[in-house]
């Protein structure tokens, strides 16, 4: 197994380099020059402009940190090649670079104050996507061309054709507009923000329409992968031998059917984990949450390239940790599975 594990570690190093040297290709090959992005409609003196071209590393310094000028006076702009070692460098002492928009703030100081709002709701959608996905998916499969499966199918295909974006919005109209509208404001919940001091609700129900959303559509995958494995694992072999025993239906499902029918629904959990924990950007945009999604689709639109680049480097290393711990758990929940072992173990 820690054979195993330092492999996969290793094979994060390529992954990487190859993610940051294309963000970093993207951030140079989109038109915009940086300082004038930052400096917006306003008019820089030279020498702001040129401290600024410094900071950023833009152009060529001495020791001393000053700007390195040619023969004519002009300075000499610094290679890609070397920006790039930089920002690499920057990224291993865990410096993602400053904002361009944000009056020389962070981008780790940013990320760190938008990343516990994505992942508690990162949390609250993967809990609902896990309990209702699988639960919908077992009754599906045991009680097959019942009514219950019939709903689930309809349910999580329509589930599965609607856009995230579309469902929110759905969602806020209904509970949020219509609701409140037809009962007088007696009873609603909030479309927009994440609650907070002074707060018309409770913190906690201002999760309610976010996390239904981010995980509608996984929690519909969730129950189709569930119901079709588990009705795969029923007819296997080891099943029947199983019920030839004298177990009973429920053991049989609960001590020998479940774990392996389990393996493919925790590979689309963990890896859709990881990518609510990256920042669901519709999702977040939609509700007007304050996470590191919705804090990326403004650097987008500001084209405020650190944030972008800081975001999705995190994320990028994100997934990768939560792949590799789905991948180890593959071992508890199939002891078959022995990462590392010997052709004769």
């Amino acid at each position: 197994m820690g054979k195993y594990i330092l492999k996969r570690v290793l094979q994060f190093i390529p992954v990487f380099l190859g993610v940051t040297l294309i963000l970093f290709a993207l951030e140079n090959i989109v038109p915009g020059d940086p300082v004038k992005l930052m400096a917006g409609e306003k008019k820089l003196d030279p020498q702001t402009e040129l401290n600024l071209r410094v900071t950023y590393h833009l152009v060529e310094t001495d020791a001393n940190g000053e700007p390195i000028r040619d023969s004519k006076g002009n300075t000499v702009p610094t290679p890609l090649w070397k920006r790039y070692g930089l920002y690499v460098n920057g990224l291993l002492h865990g410096d993602l670079g400053t904002s361009y928009q944000r009056k020389g703030q962070s981008v780790a100081s940013i990320l760190a104050a938008k990343y516990p709002y994505t992942i508690r709701l990162s949390i609250v959608a993967i809990i609902i996507e896990t309990v209702v996905g699988i639960g919908a998916g077992m009754v599906s499969a045991l009680k097959r061309y019942s009514f219950w499966d019939i709903l689930v199918t309809l349910v999580t295909s329509i589930m599965v054709a609607m856009p995230a974006f579309w469902l929110g919005m759905l969602l806020q109209l209904f509970f949020g507009i219509f609701l409140k509208d037809s009962t007088g404001g007696g009873f609603y919940l909030p479309i927009s923000g994440a609650g907070g001091p002074g707060a018309e609700f409770d913190d906690w129900v201002y999760y309610i329409l976010p996390a239904i959303t981010l995980a509608a559509v996984s929690t519909a995958y969730t129950a189709r992968i569930m119901r079709s494995q588990l009705l795969e694992v029923m007819n296997q072999d080891y099943i029947r031998t199983a019920r030839a025993k004298g177990l009973s239906r429920r053991d049989v499902i609960w001590h020998h059917a479940l774990k392996n029918a389990l393996i493919p629904v925790v590979t689309y959990i963990g890896i859709d984990f990881g990518g609510m924990m990256a920042g669901a950007i519709l999702t977040e945009t939609v509700f007007n949450w304050p996470g590191v999604g919705f804090e990326t689709y403004r650097a987008i639109t500001q084209r405020d390239w650190p944030i972008v680049m800081g975001s999705v480097t995190v994320i990028v290393v994100v997934v990768m940790v939560i792949n590799l711990i789905v991948d180890v758990s593959y071992a508890f929940l199939d002891p078959r599975i022995r990462y590392g072992a010997g052709k004769n173990e």
